[in-house]
């Protein structure tokens, strides 16, 4: 099977897995048993690679990940993940981490984007604005 026709049935399989929007994992343990169930083992292989791939990206895709610095109450986590799930279109799942090499703030990243909100970042973007 080439890597193409891998990831187009990841892609499929990755549908299957979706339950409201987000991963499923009893439709993911689904998908993995039809998938035994359905070829030799040395023929899975390619379409399990680019199937993890593609779960993984969703997984990372639906959830918000927050580092902050000192403590964060679950109604000021809540609040982060609602607005930035307003913002992105889609139900996020709030992920905290605490990183106490933040002097102060936090930083929420969804997928790729980053929203910084540390005071680093925000003496960074101060120190841009002046020498500009």
């Amino acid at each position: 099977m080439s890597p193409a026709a891998a990831r187009a049935e990841a892609k499929r399989l990755l549908a299957l897995s979706l339950e409201g929007g987000a991963v499923s994992a009893e439709r993911v343990g689904a998908v993995l048993g039809a998938l035994a169930k359905s070829r030799p083992a040395h023929e899975l292989r390619p379409v399990l690679k680019a199937y993890l791939s593609a779960v993984r990206r969703e997984v990372v895709r639906s959830e918000v990940r927050v580092e902050h610095a000192g403590p964060l109450a679950p109604e000021a986590l809540a609040a982060i993940a609602a607005a930035l799930s307003r913002a992105a279109g889609r139900p996020l799942r709030p992920v905290a981490r605490r990183d106490d090499s933040l002097l102060a703030g936090l930083r929420a990243r969804v997928g790729d984007d980053v929203l910084d909100l540390t005071a680093l970042g925000r003496l960074e973007r101060l120190e841009r604005s002046l020498a500009a």
